[in-house]
């Protein structure tokens, strides 16, 4: 990371101006986002970017996409995963797709009025979101990014096909978003802002206690900014005793660049590839 918390990688063969097969990945959670290039034609990952620690996400977020000379290359694919406090899952036999405005009532702040919409491969519900008006008009209207998915999307994908109880944590500098499935079904998900690590054994413990997980029969995997190393893994460890690390080879994806970094930090970036 440099002195402004970002980062960017790039591979030394990628060449914007003779890039026509890219597909552009974003991710945004309450206070970071990062973005993917990834060559279709190779399937080779040219370029990442990630931003810690953001104090203005919006601001930040416009500035890079209106100058970043990357944005030029006219994409195949975008795809755009964004934390909303606004969403909601409606069990697929309830789920009245004529009457979208009465699950409007359930979000607790005012947003844009535009609902998005999303069913994920495996889940038995549909996810009812909007994002704030400002980032609504940068991604969808400016940008012009027609696949957009909640937060939570990625990281229910990196669990769909895992047959037993599976706790999924995916850290950001600042905090960690938690996923339960159980066959690849979705039980539970939240996001928690954590300033250290007993503020986060805190959240663990009050996750394991309420939804009576046990860390025997449970399987726990990791992603995101934590390493073997860290203060937060280590209160993972007491109470669980194996861990495992997302790692973001899906569709083995050819991801030299990342070489020098923890496997585990972009898993739920690079995830966006398995959500359609």
């Amino acid at each position: 990371m440099n002195s402004k918390n970002s980062i960017i990688l790039v591979d030394p063969d990628f060449d914007v101006d003779s890039a026509d097969n890219c597909d552009l990945l974003i991710k945004v959670t309450a206070d970071n986002f990062s973005y993917a290039i990834i060559d279709g034609s190779k399937n080779r990952l040219m370029v990442l970017y990630d931003h810690q620690e953001c104090k203005n996400i919006l601001d930040a977020l416009s500035a890079v996409l209106n100058e970043d000379p990357y944005f030029s290359i006219p994409f195949r694919t975008i795809k755009a995963s964004v934390f909303t406090p606004n969403t909601i899952a409606i069990p697929n036999e309830f789920f009245d797709s004529e009457n979208l405005n009465i699950y409007a009532k359930f979000f607790g702040m005012v947003h844009s009025e535009q609902l998005h919409l999303q069913n994920l491969k495996g889940q038995e519900f549909t996810s009812i979101f909007n994002l704030d008006h400002a980032m609504e008009e940068l991604l969808i209207t400016k940008f012009g990014i027609s696949k957009i998915f909640d937060h939570t999307a990625p990281l229910i994908a990196l669990s769909n096909f895992i047959t037993e109880k599976h706790l999924t944590l995916d850290f950001t500098a600042g905090t960690f978003y938690a996923v339960l499935t159980d066959c690849g079904k979705l039980i539970f998900q939240n996001c928690y802002e954590t300033e250290d690590a007993e503020e986060f054994n805190y959240y663990l413990l009050l996750i394991i206690h309420r939804l009576a997980i046990d860390p025997q029969l449970t399987k726990i995997s990791v992603s995101g900014i934590i390493h073997e190393d860290d203060k937060k893994f280590e209160v993972i460890k007491k109470y669980f005793s194996k861990i495992d690390f997302h790692t973001p080879n899906a569709e083995k994806l050819d991801n030299n660049i990342l070489d020098n970094m923890p496997n585990q930090y972009y898993s739920s970036l690079l995830a966006l590839r398995l959500c359609e």
